[in-house]
């Protein structure tokens, strides 16, 4: 049995601590709270990475559920802490199974579970995969944001890779003030190039948009190259594709080899998530024992103790945080309890006075 509750529900306060409630918030009503609000999500997601970078939140290492006989798939659970305004702990569970595909489903699929801090106590379920979505892409709107401040805002942009994240990385940017003379399109799958040229037209560009036939040729015509794929290895090898210094948004982590980074600027979200599970900066550690070619995090580059260069390439790859999903979540849940739109479980909770 579910009701609606009318009033948004405090968090208890530790030392008078109450009946906990449980919500569902199904993906409809995430959409209904994010939808045209890029700006605020963007300055969240930043607030977000300042409270990290000061050191109040908790994001461990995510947790791959991998499976001997499906070697595609995978589900990762990510646990985090966010302090500051947000106050809330929680898990984001996501899987990727690539088949899904070719049966017409979406390749991932996520829940996010929030806690109250104070107690504990789950209190809210909300589908996640709009929410994971709409994190990476405000964080790659804000990293194109600041990453580009010291040179002229590129007006080529480039998407290789065009699923879902490449939709909600333009929809962030078109939604921040970007704006473009020309987008390029490079993907392997010819239905999903189609799909987003026709997401590009319905969104009402006015940007000449390009399908190009190789990968050599979306990078060297594009100022800011966006990677959205699913690769699981490198397959950009060549760094003189690179040589007009653009500004890449590495959102998929695995695409470049370790000579394209070592002849750039690199940028990450986080130094010790982001050089773990083969991705390409750690790939560029195991292969030269340090960490030197960090150039730092997007958080040093916000406290003005990192600066891009402009004689290189800039690349910012991000591993992508718990505490990122956490802050977008109870934004959501927020938004949901302020409309009276809060969808609560009766007697979830069972025997909650077995101590008086």
């Amino acid at each position: 049995m579910t009701r609606m509750l009318s009033t948004a529900t405090q968090p208890a306060a530790p030392d008078r601590p109450s009946a906990p409630t449980f919500a569902v918030i199904t993906g409809t009503q995430v959409q209904q709270a994010l939808s045209g609000r890029e700006k605020q999500i963007v300055e969240l997601i930043e607030a977000t990475y300042r409270l990290h970078g000061a050191g109040d939140s908790v994001n461990p290492p995510s947790y791959f559920l991998r499976f001997p006989d499906r070697p595609t798939a995978r589900i990762i659970a990510l646990p985090a802490s966010v302090g500051g305004p947000v106050a809330v702990d929680g898990l984001k569970w996501i899987s990727s199974f690539p088949d899904n595909v070719s049966a017409g489903l979406p390749r991932a699929s996520a829940v996010l579970i929030l806690n109250d801090p104070g107690t504990g106590y789950p209190f809210a379920c909300l589908e996640s995969s709009i929410i994971s979505a709409t994190r990476t892409a405000a964080s790659a709107a804000l990293a194109a944001d600041w990453l580009s401040r010291p040179r002229p805002r590129p007006t080529r942009v480039g998407f290789f890779g065009t699923g879902l994240i490449a939709r909600y990385i333009h929809t962030f940017l078109a939604g921040t003030g970007w704006s473009f003379d020309t987008i390029g399109v490079y993907d392997v799958s010819a239905d999903s190039t189609a799909g987003f040229c026709g997401y590009l037209h319905q969104a009402g560009t006015s940007a000449q948009v390009t399908v190009h036939d190789s990968a050599e040729d979306l990078i060297r015509s594009s100022d800011l190259v966006v990677f959205a794929t699913v690769a699981g290895q490198p397959h950009v090898t060549d760094p003189a594709w690179f040589t007009h210094n653009p500004l890449v948004l590495h959102i998929s982590l695995r695409d470049l080899a370790p000579e394209i980074l070592l002849a750039s600027a690199n940028f990450v979200d986080d130094v010790e998530h982001c050089l773990k599970a083969d991705t390409s900066p750690h790939l560029v550690e195991q292969r030269t024992g340090n960490r030197d070619f960090l150039n730092g995090t997007l958080n040093d580059v916000m406290l003005g103790r990192a600066a891009p260069p402009h004689d290189r390439p800039v690349i910012f790859s991000p591993f992508g945080l718990g505490v990122l999903d956490l802050a977008v979540g109870k934004y959501v849940y927020d938004e949901a309890a302020g409309a009276g739109n809060l969808r609560l479980i009766e007697d979830f909770f069972h025997d909650l006075r077995r101590y008086g």
